[in-house]
């Protein structure tokens, strides 16, 4: 048993490191934002919306491309502070998130295929062309950066259910939709570049065209005298995307 005689009390030992902060550490932002929800169910009610601010930045990029947008441009639209965003989309990766899936809302699904593959995938391949056509930055951030957002998905369950009478498996029926979706935006970006580089094409005909008339290229020389005059681009789709669904509907050995 300890002595009834009570010693001086001397000094607590000095700790070995710092005193755990009382502050919980938050949690770091998910980086898929359809990870984060968008409010929690405590608290007044946010002054925005995802769907607004993907509006802002939508209406920012259409007119002045997607290098115009920022957090400070999209804040400014919406009447709100810089730093206040940040409550909604944590990075600006969000943000490009939030605008992909927001233009995905204007496809027109209806509501089952209607079994013809080849005329529901051209009526896709429509669609998204329309869309890459009122938002020329989009085909760009497409290829870099594909959409998984709720839209996006509504659109992949629907380009599954298009295929679903194939006899293609679902690896390669995605496969296939990350073929047909890069074929359309690149078709769109090539037709930006043609519309915005006239002189640059008419130079490039005309060196293709000396190189053809070489000799030295015999093969390039055959395609350019039987190419016929330049194409419509809406024909010249038509023709591409009739290819592209052919060869993405045949099966290959692999399945």
């Amino acid at each position: 048993m300890p002595s009834s005689e009570s010693t001086p009390s001397s000094s607590p030992a000095p700790s070995s490191g710092p005193a755990p902060s009382s502050r919980p550490t938050p949690p770091e932002a998910p980086e898929v934002i359809w990870l984060r929800p968008e409010r929690t169910g405590r608290g007044p009610r946010p002054a925005h919306s995802r769907d607004s601010i993907a509006a802002a930045a939508i209406g920012i990029a259409d007119a002045e491309g997607l290098d115009a947008v920022s957090m400070r441009r999209v804040a400014a639209a919406l009447g709100a502070g810089t730093m206040s965003l940040y409550n909604y989309v944590p990075k600006k990766e969000h943000l490009l998130d939030l605008m992909l899936d927001a233009v995905a809302a204007e496809y027109r699904f209806p509501p089952a295929p209607s079994g013809d593959v080849r005329a529901d995938l051209a009526d896709l391949a429509h669609q998204q062309l329309g869309i890459c056509r009122r938002h020329p930055w989009l085909p760009a951030l497409l290829l870099a950066r594909p959409g998984i957002g709720p839209n996006a998905l509504r659109y992949t369950d629907h380009f599954l259910a298009i295929t679903a009478p194939t006899d293609l498996d679902g690896g390669s029926r995605l496969e296939a939709m990350a073929l047909f979706n890069g074929f359309i935006g690149q078709f769109a970006q090539y037709e930006q570049t043609a519309a915005a580089g006239a002189k640059w094409q008419a130079e490039l005909a005309g060196y293709l065209g000396q190189a053809a008339a070489s000799g030295e290229y015999p093969h390039l020389a055959q395609a350019f005298a039987t190419a016929g005059p330049p194409a419509d681009p809406d024909r010249a789709f038509e023709r591409a995307l009739a290819r592209v669904i052919a060869a993405i509907l045949t099966p290959t050995n692999d399945n």
